[in-house]
């Protein structure tokens, strides 16, 4: 199935543009995390620590905050926003 993924930050040099659509065989957020990886190796950093997706990655479906377990439906977007690292405290 194609499940077109918006991306942010540093995820955007791993694809060269905003949004990009990804063939995949379908399954939850996890799986599609996996294929876009997959598709885009430069990505991995920025979403996995080891085999684990990084706790501060976020995925929205179709604008709503999803769960690693979730259903991705046909036709549906996914935005994923990268782990976010450094800066210092105020």
């Amino acid at each position: 199935m194609e499940t077109e993924v918006t991306v942010y930050g540093p995820l955007r040099s791993a694809t060269g543009d905003k949004t990009v659509g990804l063939e995949w065989a379908g399954g939850t957020v996890a799986d599609a995390l996996a294929a876009f990886v997959e598709a885009y190796p430069r990505a991995e950093s920025q979403l996995y620590d080891g085999d684990a997706v990084r706790a501060s990655v976020r995925v929205s479906l179709d604008g709503d905050r999803a769960g690693l377990k979730e259903p991705v439906p046909e036709g549906a977007a996914l935005a994923v926003v990268p782990a976010v690292q450094g800066g210092s405290p105020r």
